[in-house]
Parts: C-alpha cells; structure tokens; sequence
C-alpha cells in the first residue's frame, strides 16, 4: 500500500482496497456505487471493490482483523467487537443517527403511532438484538418500559416479526427506517414509523479500519474518505442517479426502486444530518454520542469485555479543509 498523497496520485496502478460492506447492496449503500462509478475512487488513485456483508458485527470484525481496508458496519457493532478483544477504529461517522425503528399498522395499533408513550401496554417484537437494545432505551427514556412486552429476538427474525405484525399478533415491531414503507407498499396498508434516532442521540454507521492499517497508510484512508464523501454529495443532490448504479449492478432491485430510493432518501435527509455535520462538515465524530451508545450496551449481556467508547473512535483522517468535507451541509442543502 502507498502511503504518500503524492504517491497516491502518480502511481500507474491504483491502489486496490476491499469495502466490506455490512449488507447485500441495498438503498443504504448508494453513494458509495455511485462514487465508483463516477470515478471519484479512482480520482484519489483507489480501486475499491465491494464485498457484500453479512451484517455489521462481521462487518467491523473484518476490518479490525484486516481482512479488508475498510467496512461499513454500525457503531453498536464496532463496540460490540471490540468488548471481544478486537480493536476496530471508526475514521467517519457517516449517519449520525441510528436508522432503528419501531414501526406498525395502522389497523394494527388503532391509531398513528407518534410518541413513544402510545406504546404503553403494548408488545414489540424486535428483528435483532441491537435495535431490541436500543428499542428498550428508548422506552426507558420515555418511563414505560415495564409496562411494555419487549419479546426477546429469535434467529431468522426479520420476515417473522413483519408477519406477526402483519396477522396482528404484536402490536408493533422493531426494524429499521423504510420498514413500515415496505409493509405499506407491499400490503396497501397504512403504516406509521416512529425513528429511534430522532430521540437517542447515538451513532448509526460509520467506517471503519484496522489502527495498524490506519497508521500505515493515512492517506489511504483519506482518499477513501474523500472519496466517499463525494458519492454522498452526488447521491443526495441526484438520487436516481444513484439508484441507476444499484439497479445497473442488480436488475431485481427494480422491482423495489421506489424503496431503495426511499431507504437513500431517508438515510441523506433524515440519519446524516446531525448538527455537528451542519456545524463541522461531514464525518467528523462527536466523542458524547459515542459515551451514550456505550453507556447504553454496557448496561446489556450483549457485549462480551469490557468496552473503551472513547478509543473505537478518530477524527485524525476526516479534513476538515476538504471543501465537499468541510462545507458538505452548504453543498447538498443548496
């Protein structure tokens, strides 16, 4: 690997980096097709190839093992593998709210679902553990959680929780932002989703490295991260665009356009724009964001060790006198 920018630039063959990234492609994911297929990689002398994930916990235990240079993984995965001895670093926070959800239907729960303290006497089932985690923070922070049945997470979930909500066996679910829309669409049946992210001020995902990897070659990581932040500009000021490039790479995906529009949409206007974004530029990390995540796994049996909320994370390679970086909010905003 080259570690000089000027390196970088001039060398004849790019240097060849792995994305590991935390799902199959899906809306979430555009801006970073779109970077590679706008050549925006390749402008920082990067050959990034994709590799499909198979959640965020493989996702971060992957980069941290240096299996690949860089992944996309959750920040309640990258404390989760570090509490395993594992020592991933987060170089970018790019969503800076979770993209959890409690979701239900509308002739399922009887009335819009808005506030946290409708759910009072209600029951939830949860598609995974770490959105069921912060499901119970966040009625905790409301004061209802023992009046609400919280059901434990079994495997193979996803599916099974929409069909329960589905033949009105729960009142409502725990997913992810889109996942009420899907129901919605699917089924001609009016869904309301309440995100978790707009009242627990933690980190959704970020990317993520190996330290040793990072140390080695920062301006590597810089071009990466450089990179990508022009995908998510070009993403967010051209959507159709970027979901071109994913149905380019996956015909079926046409059939659900109009959702992995959604999921992008939602994931630019909704889970990035933090203020600190507005403030400081894009992916630059807020330590207290991290601190309550880890205050709130801590109080868990999810993770396996003890946890460092303050070391998963840097600011060292985010330049903040990049002008996409610096003045990202002004950008996409105009």
């Amino acid at each position: 690997m080259t570690s000089n920018a000027t390196e970088l630039a001039d060398a004849t063959e790019p240097t060849a980096v792995d994305f590991q990234l935390n799902w199959e492609p899906n809306g979430f994911q555009a801006p970073y097709f779109l970077a590679r297929e706008r050549g925006f990689y390749a402008d920082e002398g990067l050959e990034v190839r994709f590799v499909e994930g198979h959640g965020s916990p493989f996702a971060a235990e992957q980069a941290a093992k240096g299996r690949a240079e860089f992944a996309l993984a959750g920040a309640s995965a990258v404390l989760s593998v570090q509490s395993r001895g594992l020592e991933p670093l987060a170089v970018a926070a790019v969503t800076g709210k979770t993209p959890a959800a409690i979701y239900t239907l509308r002739d399922v729960f009887g009335e819009p679902l808005e506030e946290p303290a409708q759910l009072a006497g209600c029951t939830i089932a949860p598609s995974a553990t770490k959105t069921r985690i912060l499901a119970a923070q966040l009625l905790e922070d409301a004061g209802i959680r023992d009046e609400v049945e919280l059901l434990g997470v079994d495997d193979h979930t996803h599916h099974r929780v929409q069909h329960k909500l589905l033949e009105g066996d729960v009142d409502a679910a725990v997913g992810v932002v889109t996942n009420g829309y899907e129901l919605e669409r699917e089924h001609d049946r009016t869904a309301d989703e309440l995100p978790i992210g707009d009242r627990l001020g933690v980190y959704g995902m970020t990317i993520v490295t190996d330290p040793a990897f990072a140390d080695e070659n920062p301006e590597t990581v810089r071009a990466f991260l450089r990179g990508t932040a022009r995908g998510w500009e070009a993403a967010t000021t051209d959507p159709e665009a970027a979901i071109d490039v994913l149905v380019a790479r996956n015909a079926t995906l046409e059939r659900t356009r109009d959702v992995e529009r959604r999921k992008f949409e939602t994931a630019a206007r909704d889970l990035q724009f933090t203020d600190v974004v507005r403030r400081r530029g894009w992916g630059l990390h807020d330590g207290q964001r991290w601190r309550r995540l880890g205050r709130t796994l801590a109080e868990t049996d999810l993770l396996e060790g003890g946890i460092d909320a303050d070391s998963v994370w840097t600011n060292e390679f985010v330049e903040t006198d990049d002008p996409v970086l610096a003045n990202y909010a002004d950008r996409v905003d105009g």
